[in-house]
């Protein structure tokens, strides 16, 4: 029973999934942020989108700083750390009133802070469960996640309908909320002394591991449809099939009833199968799920391929993190934990730039065509890597994590 399973996990764990969710589920501004450069500080659509382009590489920087935040101050310390930094970030777009390179740079702080959580929790997970837990502990961090993902923004709609200032004023309060149960729930970890790795093992340590960074890396052939989705769902579904933009939301319902209904069905089974197997079966379902759009191209087609890449997203979303907490060195987890934030992080730049120049080239079937070829792109290089048979090497010595709150 996944309830029994849940319980098992330790507290601090199962609180730190009750804090991405609360967290998630507090998520108001970053999806109604074009919206919002618009309608309330009067921009073009031009300059809005420059803006969070500029602003969304602070997701990018975020990644990057989550690793040696987590190293050097601790996993606790990054998570909290992260969350204020959003909050600072929205709190000065909301109040400060000042020409278009503040709200830049003021998104900038508040992405830096979103591209750190993710990174800092897994590799929080990694910690906390033990090896057998982790595909069941990543799972329900993924779940969590989806359900906040799916009140978040109707929430914020909610509030922007009434007032902007309470759609800033939730994000961040809410946001503070996670911060605090984190805080009082998670106990501070000994990340100076896991992080103190001698110098002249460190280069040996990553040439070691350079075979799962490089499977890290092409994960992004999975991490791109995802992002294409996103960009292309609402424009194909209103400027080609003239439908309403509900439809789109119908997408993003389907997909949590999907992780949700079945997240826990497919955690059962994966530890049953190799790694590459398992993310060779991900990308035949993104695929799967792709070609319905390309060869049938309607608002069934959409809702089925929903379903279908659905599942491919699960498995990869579960197996990837897992991968890297099963076979890295415990004191360069929160790197590679990194180095998977970054590739999402990055995918989120270059996907949207480089599918909306093949649109206006060529229209929508190219990037159908290109959603489609990505993920076989990854099927091919995950049979041809080197994957690792399942289990851990022996753990390094590490200070153990002090009880202090």
């Amino acid at each position: 029973m996944w309830l029994s399973r849940f319980r098992a996990l330790p507290r601090p764990l199962r609180m730190l999934v009750l804090a991405s969710f609360i967290n998630r589920a507090g998520m108001f501004v970053f999806p109604l942020l074009a919206v919002y450069l618009v309608r309330s500080r009067q921009l073009s659509t031009g300059e809005a989108g420059v803006l969070i382009s500029v602003g969304s590489t602070g997701l990018l920087a975020g990644s990057l700083l989550s690793g040696p935040v987590c190293a050097r101050a601790g996993r606790r310390a990054a998570l909290v750390s992260s969350l204020v930094l959003n909050a600072a970030g929205y709190l000065g777009l909301a109040a400060l009133d000042g020409p278009p390179w503040t709200y830049a740079a003021l998104l900038f702080v508040a992405l830096v802070g979103m591209g750190m959580f993710a990174p800092a929790a897994n590799t929080l997970i990694a910690d906390l469960a033990e090896p057998e837990q982790r595909p069941f502990a990543y799972t329900v961090s993924y779940i969590a996640n989806n359900l906040g993902m799916g009140i978040g923004p109707l929430l914020g709609g909610l509030a922007a309908a009434y007032s902007y200032h309470l759609m800033f004023a939730g994000n961040i309060l809410i946001g503070l909320l996670a911060a605090l149960t984190i805080r009082l729930c998670v106990p501070a970890d000994a990340g100076r002394g896991a992080a103190a790795v001698t110098a002249s093992a460190r280069p040996a340590g990553l040439r070691r591991d350079l075979d799962v960074a490089v499977l890290v890396v092409v994960s992004f052939c999975y991490v791109a449809p995802l992002i294409g989705l996103e960009y292309t769902l609402p424009l194909a579904v209103t400027e080609v099939l003239r439908s309403s933009v509900a439809v789109v939301g119908a997408v993003y319902t389907i997909n949590s009833v999907v992780v949700v209904s079945a997240g826990l069905l497919i955690e059962k089974r994966i530890k049953a199968y190799p790694t590459r197997s398992l993310l060779i079966v991900a990308g035949l379902l993104w695929s799967a799920g792709m070609a319905v759009l390309v060869f049938a191209f309607s608002l069934p087609a959409v809702l089925l391929s929903t379903v279908v890449w659905t599942l491919g997203e699960i498995i990869a979303s579960v197996v990837v993190p897992t991968y890297i907490a099963d076979h890295v060195d415990a004191r360069r987890v929160s790197g590679f934990m990194a180095l998977n934030g970054f590739v999402l992080s990055s995918a989120r730049l270059v996907v949207p730039m480089g599918l909306g120049f093949v649109w206006q080239a060529g229209g929508h079937r190219p990037v159908l065509l290109l959603l489609l070829l990505t993920p076989l792109v990854g099927v091919v290089a995950f049979a041809a890597l080197r994957v690792r048979p399942q289990g851990r090497p022996a753990p390094a010595p590490a200070a153990p994590a002090t009880a202090n709150p």
